[in-house]
């Protein structure tokens, strides 16, 4: 009798599981409002430096809203600890001398990463979704402010790119040409713009390469814990929610635990079928919270430096 052969059904965690080389990641996170929140954000910064990210970066608030915030945020981490600060910049709320005496010290100080954007219209004008005017005396676009950024000194400067296409674009071709304009002035390194749809991404880095552009793109990857908060961000950036989404967090309002479970779990199989598609940078929006994140982290394969988590404890 000949027995068939053994069949071995295992899904994608499972095989991430099974890969011995480490991605690499990098963090997001925002300045701290309150004495609390500062508190909040450096137990997450010192459980997830070990992970020895690429680097780690620091919002800027609509219409610069958070900007000295935000530079006391990146001054601690680089006085701290080890990470690579990568510091957001807009056009936003200042003139063009204003924004390169930033950029000029931020150089001075050490950061060697900058995120290049153009910015949304402070709360006076609408804030987020807002109609944006640019200053007559400050850059009009994320393009001019990447060519000047790196006219100053020679950063890694990284852009945002949208899967579903920028709220205010007429189409993703369009972007795409806005996104070959910006590698033009000096950009290297693409982020993408949370999103749920993995055939959405992929097909949209298809287009990417097939129209020449060659710096990484990055996935952005927002492990989802508040469904309505979700719905909220998602309709200000155009990131679609599929449905099957809407429907796992259904009847949840009330049970943040398992909201919890159902963000990691849906987060984790994202990655893991992206590094099957040949992916290995990650870029996680971790909301100033680290559990998520770190388990995600630790399913793809990244394990804590030794010499990281030394200097993280110190």
């Amino acid at each position: 009798m000949t027995l068939p052969p053994t069949r071995r059904v295992i899904g994608p965690v499972a095989r991430a599981g099974e890969r011995t080389a480490r991605p690499r990641v990098s963090f997001e996170f925002f300045p701290p409002k309150t004495p609390a929140m500062e508190e909040t954000l450096w137990q997450a910064i010192t459980r997830l430096a070990p992970l020895d990210p690429a680097f780690v970066s620091v919002t800027y608030g609509a219409g610069g809203s958070t900007r000295e915030r935000t530079h006391r945020t990146v001054k601690r981490i680089l006085d701290e600890t080890s990470l690579k600060p990568a510091a957001h910049l807009t056009c936003v709320g200042a003139s063009r001398e204003e924004v390169d005496e930033v950029i000029r010290e931020y150089w001075e100080t050490g950061v060697r990463h900058i995120v290049s954007l153009r910015g949304d219209p402070p709360p006076s004008e609408g804030g987020i979704g807002g109609v944006y005017v640019p200053r007559a005396d400050g850059y009009a676009n994320a393009t001019e402010l990447t060519k000047a950024i790196r006219g100053i000194s020679p950063f890694e400067v990284l852009v945002g790119v949208y899967p579903e296409k920028h709220p205010e674009s007429p189409s993703i071709e369009h972007d795409i040409d806005v996104l070959k304009q910006k590698v033009d002035a000096g950009a290297t390194l693409g982020i993408s713009q949370f999103f749920f749809d993995l055939d959405v991404f992929l097909r949209y880095v298809d287009k990417v390469r097939a129209a020449g552009i060659t710096i990484p793109i990055v996935p952005g990857i927002m492990p989802v814990t508040n469904f309505n908060g979700l719905k909220k961000m998602s309709a200000a950036c155009g990131t679609g929610i599929p449905g099957w989404l809407a429907n796992l967090f259904e009847g949840l309002d009330d049970d943040a635990e398992t909201r919890r479970l159902i963000a990691c779990s849906v987060a984790t199989e994202m990655c893991a079928k992206l590094q099957e598609q040949g992916f290995e940078d990650f870029h996680f929006y971790t909301l100033n919270r680290a559990d998520l994140v770190y388990a995600i982290c630790r399913v793809l394969g990244v394990r804590e430096n030794p010499t990281a988590a030394t200097e993280a404890a110190a």
